[in-house]
């Protein structure tokens, strides 16, 4: 259900537009639509309540204000007409129609001669005598008479084909016997309202034609001969009450009506002085209050009267009937406070209690109240169902960003099943390649420097890291201090996990030249071992639960760092085995003491002969590349360096394949490469190192001079794992 209240310029605007339409004229546009009103009224659940109104047509149309009344309670922002009956000797009524809304006036024989005919099962002709607008305080009133003639159902009868006149006759017939006996009835029937003496057969019969006659018909009332009240007992059983006199000066009020009108109490005050009439909208003087003696009367106490004290609280609004009572020549007005809902009673700093306990005004405020809370949370409702796109807007982002970092700690597949509340079986890897790094001398470092500069070098180290982790698409296991640790072919098994590690490697070191030593201010110096093997994976913990690595592949890799050099990529045999004829540069470092594995011959991770230096970061080309290849006419080339390795999720155009197969790496020669062995080994390998004696130069010529180590170029059919191509 809605509450909006629509101007009535929209109205006319549309009324228009049906006429050139349709063809017809306005006034009976405006009257079918009275008709259709009152149906749709109807239809809406006011059926009851519009057929209670009245016994006939003159009722119904005179308790029409008090409908509108009612209806303001729920409508605050209606403005209703008010209707005036004035009966004529001849049995025609006169409508007086006053409205704020002019224009509208045709929809009334509209309403009218639906009601008669539906309700009252006769027709009525309505024609309007009389149109003008009258000056009211509220400004210019259209006020329009309408002339009502009412045919009688024994008219109408009449009025239908001779065909009927015989069974018309005998309902003439019932008819004068029904009156006969309603007159035999009238004679016993005797109800009375004060206590009379009546024998036990008089009260017998009474009860027994009661219940056979019509009561309203028949019914005659009994009034005492005196008021058996007291003038106290009144004002107190009445306190919402006013008398006064043709000159409108005020003869009685109720006790509570006195209270929060102070000024009641003077002698000789007239009422216009306190209040004024705000509905029906006629001059306040008894001609024009007789006038509309059937409407429903509000008045407005006048500020001005109030005490100081009581100026800033809102006007006190009275709503009743008035009473002319002919002997005394003077009117009574009873009535009650008006009040929609319980915020209104304490703005006025009134209490329930101020209303007397027979007044239905009570029950209306608490019903009222209760309804306008089922309709503000009806409006509630409404809000947020205009707010849940947005707000399921907002909470996609949001469970998107949860999503993102609980990815960030857990395998996504892991992270979905532990969403789900089920439990995370332990995988077994037949084969991945682990990687430990740490930072030389960190424990030095940490000796002689804030903590503050600590965690901003390793969070600058491992952010860098991070990032390359995305582009080789390896899995972060963890970090503990300056360590770091990841895996390839884990949790995602991939047959190129091997040469992913390598190039994270490369890239780690790249990276770490990057970030400054805050006691020296020089590059800091990492080491990496990487070992390749099985291990078991699962999820422990309920708590941050982790997504954890178990066996001694991850043991063997951590040696393989500890006994590492610094800025160098220690790899044990298995990772060598795996990286052996991929396009990577290997020097055998010979055989060492591993604690706990004995005598192990590992080897050092030089560089990858396929792939650059941006590449390997996965960062834009430099613009002088950029420029080399435009000028060699390469239409596809793009400024974006990516790794494409064979198993890769990322699908790169074929035309990118093929410029990729035109890319060649050159070979280094033994020579050369043993060259960059010992620059290495002077720079890298401390004085006095256990196994500086194994990296000999000696041990390089012995491992170049194999077929082992030598790189191959790239076939031309396919891509294989860890080859480079340029975007």
């Amino acid at each position: 259900m809605t509450y909006t209240v629509y101007d009535d310029a929209i109205t006319m605007k549309l009324i228009q537009e049906a006429c050139k339409a349709l063809g017809i004229s306005m006034d009976a546009i405006l009257k079918l639509f009275g008709e259709y009103f009152f149906k749709f009224c109807k239809m809406s659940g006011y059926d009851r309540m519009l057929r209670t109104l009245g016994g006939n047509l003159t009722e119904f149309i005179e308790n029409l204000d008090a409908l509108h009344s009612y209806l303001a309670l729920s409508y605050q922002e209606m403005n209703a007409p008010s209707f005036r009956v004035e009966r004529e000797a001849d049995g025609k009524m006169l409508l007086h129609y006053y409205s704020d809304r002019s224009g509208l006036c045709h929809i009334v024989p509209g309403i009218i001669e639906a009601v008669a005919k539906d309700f009252f099962n006769t027709e009525v002709t309505m024609d309007i005598l009389d149109v003008n607008e009258e000056e009211e305080r509220t400004g210019k009133k259209e006020h329009v008479v309408f002339l009502i003639v009412q045919k009688s159902p024994r008219q109408l009868r009449r009025a239908k084909p001779n065909r009927l006149q015989g069974s018309q006759g005998i309902q003439r017939d019932q008819e004068a016997l029904d009156t006969a006996f309603l007159r035999m009835k009238e004679k016993y029937l005797s109800v009375s309202v004060c206590l009379v003496k009546k024998s036990r057969w008089e009260v017998v019969r009474s009860m027994v034609m009661l219940g056979k006659g019509h009561l309203v018909n028949n019914f005659v009332p009994i009034y005492p001969k005196r008021l058996w009240i007291e003038e106290k007992t009144f004002c107190n059983a009445f306190p919402f009450h006013i008398v006064f006199d043709e000159s409108l000066r005020v003869k009685q009020a109720g006790v509570n009506i006195q209270k929060y009108v102070p000024g009641l109490q003077t002698q000789k005050i007239r009422l216009n002085e306190y209040f004024s009439i705000v509905h029906p909208q006629v001059t306040f003087n008894i001609v024009s209050i007789c006038k509309f003696i059937n409407s429903q009367f509000v008045l407005k106490a006048r500020r001005e009267m109030m005490p100081d004290a009581w100026k800033i609280q809102p006007p006190l609004k009275l709503r009743g009937q008035m009473i002319w009572m002919e002997s005394m020549w003077c009117m009574i007005y009873m009535c009650s406070p008006k009040l929609r809902r319980l915020q209104e009673l304490e703005a006025h700093k009134m209490y329930l209690s101020d209303i007397a306990p027979h007044d239905t005004t009570r029950d209306l405020i608490l019903l009222n109240q209760q309804r306008l809370s089922e309709i503000e949370l009806s409006n509630q409702l409404e809000r947020k169902k205009e707010e849940l796109p947005v707000l399921s807007k907002h909470l996609t982002i949001e469970k998107k960003k949860t999503e993102t970092l609980l990815y960030a700690m857990l395998p996504e597949h892991v992270a979905n099943q532990l969403k789900e509340g089920k439990k995370v079986a332990a995988g077994e890897f037949k084969t991945c390649t682990i990687l430990f790094s740490d930072v030389v001398t960190f424990t030095n470092i940490c000796a002689a420097c804030e903590p503050i500069q600590i965690v901003n070098m390793l969070n600058s180290m491992y952010s860098k890291f991070d990032r390359l982790t995305s582009v080789h698409e390896v899995y972060k296991v963890e970090t503990i201090g300056d360590a770091y640790m990841v895996v390839g072919g884990v949790p995602v098994p991939t047959g190129s996990h091997a040469q992913r590690v390598a190039n994270f490697a490369l890239g780690m070191r790249i990276s770490a030249k990057e970030v400054m030593n805050p006691v020296t201010g020089e590059p800091i110096q990492i080491r990496v071992g990487i070992h390749t093997g099985p291990v078991l994976a699962g999820v422990v913990g309920d708590k941050m639960p982790r997504y954890c690595l178990f066996g001694d592949t991850v043991n063997t890799a951590s040696r393989m760092e500890s006994h590492g050099l610094p800025n160098k990529v220690h790899l044990s045999p298995t990772t060598y085995r795996a990286l052996e004829n991929q396009g990577f540069e290997i020097i055998e470092r010979g055989e060492i003491e591993v604690k706990g594995k004995g005598k192990m011959t590992t080897y050092f991770l030089i560089q990858n002969l396929n792939a650059s230096e941006d590449e390997i970061m996965g960062r834009p080309q430099t613009l002088l590349d950029h420029k080399e290849a435009s000028a060699q006419g390469s239409r596809d080339s793009k400024p974006v360096a990516v790794l494409r390795y064979a198993d890769s999720r990322k699908v790169l155009p074929k035309s990118d394949v093929a410029d990729s197969e035109d890319t060649r790496s050159v070979t280094k020669t033994p020579s050369s490469a043993l060259h960059e062995k010992r620059i290495a080994s002077d720079k890298s390998t401390p004085e006095g190192s256990p196994v500086a004696g194994q990296d000999s130069v000696e041990a390089a010529e012995r491992q170049w001079s194999s077929d082992q180590m030598k790189t191959h170029h790239f076939p031309n059919d396919t891509l294989p794992s860890g080859f480079c191509a340029l975007l």
